[in-house]
């Protein structure tokens, strides 16, 4: 693609006054959103997704819009994983329901600042050196291979990081919360609010998770400005998305084995490229790798939508028959 510099500005001014509404919005009237709104903006988000593949499709072809959908997809399914992080960070330092917003939102907007920065390093190596492949494929299979061992975190299995445990040891934190303000006044003394650790625990896990999309979104395109758009259209609606599922999260007990499946399939793709488009001289004297196949990406797109959608279903249905079976045995 020959992206102009006019797209790229266009691009990002659009996007950051979508941002801006969402801030607006929180900022006039912090609330817990109901289903019918949180459902309305993950359409609308969904919706400006599916849009904007269609101009990319106009402008682009049909392989880069099939690009930007596969590499939305796996981010937006990602995305769906850090919810269940969220999720035991809100329960762990109790932040109250209408406060949620403003929280996820903070959270997101460093997302998108991380990722913008592992994108631009990330855009750089692949451009300079192409064995960079061999090392994200490589991550991508380490990590699936932890995520279906480990399956799902629980609110038990959480532990804070140094920086958390830092931050509560070295920094004046009053015990309550006041709104959402990050600091607030006790007995004359400035001090901040349990917010703020809330914020770094967001924000370090937002870290954490970049380091598994980035590579991930790679493996499907290497062009800078579909990785960047498909990452922001995956996060812009996760807000709404974590109040629409609110309890569905905890029936989505095999989204985490999908997504092992997704990942080990993204790393196993970029490891075959890599030696597709080998000159490393200790790997086949420096040559291509004859044997290796570039995966298309209509097969990629359909791996990783089949794959999601029976972890989804399959999850559903055990949930079901569990809740069946545990009401047949309170009514014994």
């Amino acid at each position: 693609m020959d992206v102009s510099g006019l797209v790229w500005a266009g691009t990002l001014v659009a996007l950051t006054a979508i941002l801006l509404v969402d801030l607006l919005i929180i900022g006039r009237r912090p609330h817990e959103p109901s289903v019918r709104e949180s459902s309305l903006w993950v359409g609308f988000y969904v919706a400006l997704a599916l849009i904007f593949g269609a101009g990319v499709w106009l402008a682009s072809g049909p392989s880069a819009a099939g690009q930007f959908y596969t590499g939305w997809l796996t981010e937006y399914s990602l995305s769906v994983d850090n919810l269940f992080v969220f999720v035991i960070i809100m329960a762990r330092f109790a932040v109250p329901r209408q406060y949620q917003q403003k929280v996820l939102l903070i959270g997101i907007v460093l997302a998108l600042v991380m990722r913008g920065g592992f994108i631009a390093a990330g855009a750089a190596l692949i451009s300079q050196f192409s064995w960079v492949f061999y090392i994200f494929g490589a991550f991508l299979i380490y990590t699936a291979v932890n995520l279906a061992r480990q399956g799902e975190p629980d609110e038990d299995e959480f532990t804070e990081n140094v920086l958390i445990r830092w931050s509560r040891k070295a920094l004046p934190i009053s015990k309550d919360y006041d709104g959402a303000k990050l600091t607030t006044h006790e007995n004359g003394r400035r001090l901040f609010t349990p917010m703020l650790v809330v914020m770094i625990a967001i924000g370090t896990t937002d870290l954490i998770f970049a380091l598994d999309s980035i590579p991930a979104i790679f493996g499907i395109t290497q062009e800078p400005y579909l990785v960047f758009t498909a990452n922001v259209f995956a996060l812009m609606g996760l807000r709404q998305l974590y109040f629409l599922l609110g309890g569905l999260l905890d029936r989505l007990i095999y989204l985490s084995y999908g997504l092992a499946v997704v990942l080990g399939f993204i790393g196993v793709k970029l490891v075959l490229e890599a030696l597709a488009d080998n000159n490393l001289p200790f790997i086949n004297n420096g040559e291509h790798v004859g044997w290796a196949p570039h995966i298309p990406i209509w097969l990629s797109l359909t791996v990783i939508l089949g794959t999601l959608l029976v972890a989804t279903i399959a999850s559903l249905v055990k949930s079901s028959r569990d809740r069946r079976r545990v009401l047949a045995e309170a009514r014994r």
